[in-house]
């Protein structure tokens, strides 16, 4: 098992949850997340922390596009391992907003460390 962040990370980005993982997968792209599964320890310490709950097990039906996704992106992304000051200032908007995927998502990297 392993943790993936799904499309209710895009355009919000907080990273409260890099801040509490102890392996430091979580990967930057230009407008969310993405945790390496082969890094991911499954301890859960960073579902409980994300403000737009997009982290979630990937024992949960219909996650295999984003384990998937997950897998390839943090192969191309920077590794981000604190909070920093790339989450959008319209964040809030947009939590909560269905379609996101296919409205807003970027392959490009963001920052990282």
């Amino acid at each position: 098992m392993t943790y993936v962040v799904t499309d209710a990370c895009i355009r919000c980005k907080y990273m409260d949850c890099v801040e509490v993982c102890p392996v430091d997968c979580f990967y930057e792209g230009e407008n969310m997340l993405a945790i390496n599964p082969n890094e991911c320890i499954d301890c859960g310490v960073c579902e409980p922390e994300c403000p737009a709950e997009a982290i979630l097990p990937d024992t949960e039906g219909g996650l295999e596009k984003w384990l998937e996704l997950n897998s390839t992106f943090s192969a191309q992304w920077p590794n981000v391992t604190r909070k920093n000051d790339q989450t959008p200032a319209d964040a809030d908007e947009h939590k909560g907003e269905e379609g996101k995927y296919d409205k807003y998502f970027s392959p490009e990297p963001g920052k990282g460390d």
